[in-house]
């Protein structure tokens, strides 16, 4: 069956969201839209509080130029996943059946679904901190933390249930409104404030390869699960192109941003900040709007992963169930294990994407052509060992005063990359030795 007669099929058999085959060809987008989607997911608190921590502990140029370098390279690895995701048009999950097999495709996909729900949870937990703080400023109101757990996870579960669509309409409009009233605050602080409070000493507490770990850490997660939007794209040049630009931008605007206003401001919190300035309204719809757009994605990444496993339950029923389990949890105070939680995330789901990126351009490239009459095998054990080989490298590289970590050794400084180079690393050579071995006669 051609790769067209796929596309057509899938168009039959998806209810619009094509989890469990091919974007047709008819339904993908251009570069510029699915840029935007990685830029709003990168615009999140957890960026805002680097950027603070950077401001603290570094000298203001090296800081800037430790977040642009670590944002480069992140984009330089996102545009290997992107092209994977856009030249096979199928999803994290769908990928991981092909390289790992039927059964061992579902365990990599329950746990990406599961890492995605915990990171949804601690988003959930980031909007609800902040949202006190903010309600507080403008009203003297405190309102309870598991009130407002409930009302930011069922906000970030209604975008998600309606897919990729809605998706890319909310990050179409969120962005520049977000990019608008980000720079408008740097204006207002540096008008109030002059620029000279950036210069000033600080104590160092980072090195510089330190801080560049730092800020590929926050969003190198969201680069290995990239295929799940850089499918929709029309060519794998169109998912590269917005694969860089999306993740650098995404991943170093909110962190610079940050550490200015904290620098010039003289405060830690953003929400205080933007109060401060007498922006009020504005730090509420950057709270909103920053763990909206990126906790829908969190969401619907999970969604997917868990269509792959559950093929019989409509993704809306998947995503509504996962959503509100998810707040649950957040309302039990998931937020509070946070640098632990991200920490297992690096160690466990960063290995995979350097074992599909191997798979892809050293091994065998045709298998990531869709054809659900193919019979995969229900282990491909190359794949489990190269996969355990980047787990292990990195736990071995992990600090454990972060949480699942020996701190036996070093080598990029980022637990999770180091995860990922091991795992493609390994890959590549079992790969390249299964297809030079000599095969038996029948």
């Amino acid at each position: 069956m051609t790769r067209t007669n796929l596309e057509e099929l899938s168009l039959d058999n998806n209810n619009g969201d094509y989890e469990l085959s091919v974007v047709p060809r008819s339904q993908r987008k251009g570069w510029l839209p699915i840029s935007l989607i990685w830029i709003a997911v990168g615009i999140d608190l957890s960026g805002t509080i680097l950027g603070v921590q950077l401001g603290e502990g570094m000298p203001f140029g090296q800081a800037v130029w430790a977040t642009l370098l670590g944002s480069v390279l992140l984009g330089l690895l996102a545009m290997a996943c992107t092209y994977v995701g856009a030249a096979s048009g199928l999803t994290t999950a769908m990928i991981s059946r092909t390289v790992f097999g039927r059964i061992g495709g579902i365990l990599i996909a329950m746990i990406m679904a599961v890492s995605a729900l915990g990171w949804f949870g601690v988003q959930v937990g980031f909007f609800a901190s902040n949202a006190q703080t903010a309600i507080g400023e403008l009203t003297g109101v405190s309102v309870p933390l598991v009130v407002l757990n409930a009302v930011g996870g069922v906000l970030m579960m209604l975008t998600a249930l309606w897919g990729y669509r809605s998706i890319e309409k909310l990050s179409s409009w969120a962005v520049p409104l977000l990019i608008i009233i980000l720079f408008l605050g740097i204006i207002l602080a540096a008008a109030n404030h002059g620029w000279d409070p950036l210069f000033a000493p600080v104590v160092p507490t980072f090195t510089f390869g330190g801080a560049v770990s730092l800020v590929m850490g926050i969003f190198v997660l969201g680069v290995v699960v990239s295929p799940d939007i850089a499918r929709w794209a029309k060519t794998p040049k169109h998912a590269m192109r917005a694969g860089f630009v999306g993740f650098f931008i995404g991943n170093s605007l909110i962190v610079i941003v940050a550490l200015i206003l904290s620098r010039l401001m003289s405060e830690a919190d953003l929400m205080r900040i933007f109060f401060g300035l007498g922006m009020g309204i504005a730090a509420i719809v950057v709270l909103t709007l920053a763990q909206w757009t990126t906790n829908t994605n969190n969401l619907y990444g999970s969604s997917l992963s868990l269509a792959s496993v559950f093929s019989k339950v409509p993704r809306k029923i998947l995503t509504l169930v996962a959503g509100i389990l998810a707040t649950l949890v957040a309302c039990l105070g998931m937020y509070d294990a946070f640098i632990p939680f991200i920490s297992a995330m690096g160690v466990f789901l960063a290995p995979y994407g350097g074992v599909y990126i191997a798979e892809f351009f050293v091994g065998a490239r045709d298998r990531f052509v869709f054809d659900d009459k193919r019979d995969e095998p229900a282990i491909r054990w190359t794949a489990i060992a190269s996969w355990a080989s980047g787990i292990a490298i990195a736990i071995a590289t992990s600090d454990p005063a972060a949480g699942l970590g020996l701190g036996i050794f070093t080598l990029t400084s980022i637990p999770a990359l180091d995860g990922l180079i091991a795992s493609f690393v390994v890959q590549g050579i079992l790969t390249r030795v299964n297809r030079t071995a000599p095969k038996e006669s029948a």
